[in-house]
């Protein structure tokens, strides 16, 4: 199977299992899918969020999600529990559909890492 096929079978696998587990089997947009990383990442999932605290979870999703790729390091969680990250190095100009397939794959690692998908 090629690198995109691959990316595609192992995308639709992380939709489904979203999908069933936090959205009654409705379909999840990759905005949603990074707001759920950013959750799971600042690990406080029954608060009430801010619209600001919102975008926040998602950055923090950004983040954590291409550190790997050498954009962003963790550098420290706050008083209040948020974790920062430090830029490495400037993400590239990319048009919205590379932007998708970065964070696709992205995604798709996250969930590899964490054994959520095979």
């Amino acid at each position: 199977m090629d690198k995109q096929k691959n990316l595609k079978y192992k995308w639709e696998k992380i939709l489904v299992f979203l999908e069933k587990k936090f959205n009654d089997g409705q379909d999840l947009d990759i905005e949603g899918i990074i707001y759920l990383i950013g959750l799971q990442e600042f690990g406080i999932v029954d608060s009430k969020f801010r619209k600001d605290q919102k975008i926040d979870l998602m950055h923090i999703a950004i983040c954590r999600l291409l550190e790997p790729f050498g954009y962003y390091q963790f550098s420290h969680t706050d008083e209040d529990g948020w974790p920062h990250y430090k830029t490495l190095t400037k993400l590239p100009n990319l048009k919205s559909g590379e932007q998708i397939l970065l964070m696709k794959e992205a995604i798709v690692n996250y969930f590899l890492e964490k054994q959520l998908i095979q």
